[in-house]
């Protein structure tokens, strides 16, 4: 039976096609729930992965993941843009990163929280280790 609930958490991979339907698609809305599934389910990954050995004594734990991301990915439940609106930009906003409507950033007028970000992503010149 651990196979199986493996099996169907694996399933989501049919997320790829339906992301690539809704770009194609001109509406907005679908493009909107599809980013949100997929930045949610790469940071679920990424949990999974640095808890892996203590979710591995967790014996629901494929049952409780098939049923999240189920939640998060069919159209009647919506989830993941549920999610990303009432949680994910409510942090944004906080931590300005994110700008609103109308071209402002939030929580940071003059950009600071941009420039931070983006100091912390961008490597410094001198800064780059040698492969």
């Amino acid at each position: 039976m651990g196979r199986f609930w493996i099996l169907l958490s694996n399933l989501h991979s049919l997320a790829g096609y339906a992301s690539v339907v809704a770009i194609e698609s001109p509406a907005k809305d679908d493009d909107e729930q599809w980013l949100a599934y997929w930045i949610l389910y790469s940071f679920l990954t990424l949990t999974e992965m640095v808890l892996q050995s203590v979710l591995d004594w967790i014996p629901i734990w494929y049952s409780v993941k098939l049923l999240f991301v189920a939640w998060l990915v069919l159209p009647q439940f919506k989830g993941a843009a549920f999610i990303y609106e009432r949680f994910v930009r409510e942090q944004l906003k906080k931590h300005g990163i994110l700008r609103d409507h109308h071209g402002h950033q939030n929580g940071s007028p003059n950009g600071k929280g941009k420039k931070k970000f983006v100091q912390f992503i961008v490597p410094k010149k001198g800064e780059q280790e040698a492969y």
